[in-house]
């Protein structure tokens, strides 16, 4: 089932949460998360000059909500509904990127890879606070943003 987290220019410009939280939390306290797909998606309804090229991944404002979210709930990634290309778009809000019409969005290389291997980190640790040691989703995850994970790589996280 997926929930969307509906941001306004207001939420933004004053880096709240709520919107976020709102979503979250209750599915934290009725324990739907971790387990099973949850399809997070965000609708971000800002005013925007019509001449402005910028995708909202390149807008400061927007990124600067996304990082403050990201600090508040590391593990997000893991719950996002990829199908809809919410992985991607979340990680553009966090990844030094470039965009390109013909070729979408084009991270730079090493900033993804710390982008994936704090990610990598902070999800198997909540994960493992969850008693949850199947990693299944997590490596998919990064199979998506291109990269293969070794299940070596969990045995040196305990």
């Amino acid at each position: 089932m997926a929930h969307t987290i509906t941001l306004h220019e207001s939420h933004i410009q004053t880096l709240d949460l709520a919107p976020a939280q709102e979503v979250i939390e209750p599915l934290l306290a009725e324990g739907k998360l971790p387990h099973g797909e949850v399809g997070l998606r965000f609708e971000i309804d800002i005013s925007r000059d019509p001449t402005d090229p910028r995708e909202l991944s390149e807008l400061p404002e927007v990124r600067l909500w996304f990082i403050r979210l990201d600090t508040r709930y590391p593990w997000l990634p893991l719950l996002l509904d990829w199908e809809a290309g919410e992985l991607g778009r979340y990680a553009a809000m966090l990844v030094p990127h470039q965009f390109s019409p013909t070729e979408g969005i084009r991270y730079n290389p090493e900033a993804l890879e710390i982008f994936m291997m704090a990610k990598i980190f902070a999800i198997a640790r909540w994960l493992r606070s969850q008693n949850i040691t199947n990693y299944t989703r997590l490596k998919f995850m990064t199979q998506m943003l291109g990269y293969e994970i070794d299940d070596g790589l969990f045995d040196l996280l305990v």
